[in-house]
């Protein structure tokens, strides 16, 4: 039997356990969001047009439908008590259509400035943090007469990029015109590329009270632009961590927002901090939250849209994040090989998270190993260890010395 629809409510009020709470997006953020709410006692149901997503797989119901659906937006507003999204390119006019009829966290004003890189870069520059030198991208003329400080730059598309994808670099303008071309001509940002020390990343939770809290500054590492590891906490001095939680903040503050935030930054070489973007949702890079602090990521998301204290973002223990993508599953012939789980479940500090995905692909997110150490230079030890495992190609950040552990 169905669960009968949520009572409609005023956007103060809490949301008691036993109510329903809501979900665009169908991907492992929201399967692992289900989790932490299932665990506070809520029910979730989840709007996908997939019926064989990771979250719908643990979801107490499912509305079938695309994001852009009003039926189907409709019949998740009767299901749930408030709404919150898994990934940032779901339709901002989507959210304002579940606005009208109960809460949305985070708002869809905030993921408007999310989905467009050149607002998004405008925004910052208005909260008064640094950003990369860059130049919008928008006519055949933009590319030409272009400060020359700009090059060796990146041209990225302003809307639906992530993971590395819609970003071509440019050398100078010929280079410029042949990436713009290569995307299609369609609006894009040209940013200088920085002498980058490393890129780091810190999460937001801010509740409708305006009361927020961060958590510690993750160190992050990327292969072909997708994630790869997070090192929790970063290995950087306190000033830059208090500096980079300080810019989160800020940013969060400025818009007013209500949810879990991620706020990625490069660290350059001089020991300065520039914004690079934000992601409206929880982060890859938090997952190691979900064992490493005491409240994680998807609980603090749970706790802003119920509208519940926030939780605790201690440190429990230092720990490193694997990302587990799709190659696993495959040798370096090309040939399907099944991944040793029950020998990186016996490394001590191990935590295992696949995401029910029916198919590896390349390039695909299929899990993550969270790995726990009593000290950091221990738990980067086990991380190796689970790499070796793996088959995994060690990233710079395992595989040289340890700094700062």
């Amino acid at each position: 039997m169905k669960n009968p629809a949520s009572p409609a409510r005023t956007p103060g009020a809490s949301v008691p356990p036993g109510g329903t709470l809501g979900v665009l997006g169908g991907g492992q953020l929201g399967r692992m969001f289900c989790h932490a709410a299932q665990a506070r006692g809520y029910r979730v149901c989840v709007l996908d047009p997939l019926a064989d997503g990771p979250a719908g797989a643990v979801a107490d119901e499912q509305v079938l439908a695309a994001y852009d659906d009003p039926q189907g937006l409709d019949d998740l507003a009767r299901r749930c008590s408030a709404v919150t999204t898994e990934f940032e390119n779901v339709p901002a006019r989507s959210l304002e259509h579940l606005e009208r009829r109960l809460p949305v966290r985070p708002q869809a004003a905030a993921v408007a400035i999310a989905q467009d890189r050149l607002r998004e870069k405008a925004y910052f520059v208005s909260c008064g943090v640094a950003v990369a030198p860059h130049a919008p991208i928008l006519t055949p003329g933009d590319c030409e007469h272009l400060d020359p400080a700009l090059f060796p730059g990146i041209l990225k598309t302003a809307r639906l990029g992530y993971d590395g994808k819609g970003q071509v670099t440019a050398t100078g303008p010929a280079q410029l015109r042949a990436a713009w071309a290569e995307l299609q001509c369609v609006p894009c940002i040209l940013e200088k590329r920085m002498p980058l020390a490393g890129e780091l990343s810190v999460l937001v939770a801010r509740g409708a009270d305006a009361k927020s809290c961060v958590f510690p500054v993750s160190e992050n590492e990327h292969r072909a632009g997708i994630l790869s590891v997070s090192i929790l906490p970063a290995r950087i001095d306190a000033a830059q961590a208090a500096q980079a939680q300080d810019i989160a903040l800020r940013v969060a503050e400025g818009l007013g927002y209500v949810g879990v935030l991620c706020v990625e930054l490069f660290a350059l070489a001089d020991g300065s901090l520039l914004v690079n973007e934000m992601a409206p949702r929880p982060h890859n890079s938090g997952h190691a939250t979900i064992e490493a602090c005491v409240s994680s990521q998807f609980d603090q998301q749970v706790r802003t849209l119920a509208g519940l204290p926030l939780g605790d973002t201690s440190l429990r223990s230092p720990a490193v994040m694997l990302n587990l993508l799709g190659d696993l599953w495959f040798d370096g012939q090309g040939q399907p090989r099944a991944p040793d789980f029950a020998a990186v479940m016996g490394v001590p500090g191990a935590c295992l998270h696949l995401y029910g995905k029916a198919e590896a692909r390349p390039g695909r997110k299929m899990g993550h190993v969270t790995v726990l150490g009593p000290r950091l230079d221990l738990a980067l030890e086990r991380a190796r260890a689970v790499a070796a495992i793996l088959h995994l190609a060690l990233p710079a950040s395992l595989a040289a010395p340890d700094r700062g552990s």
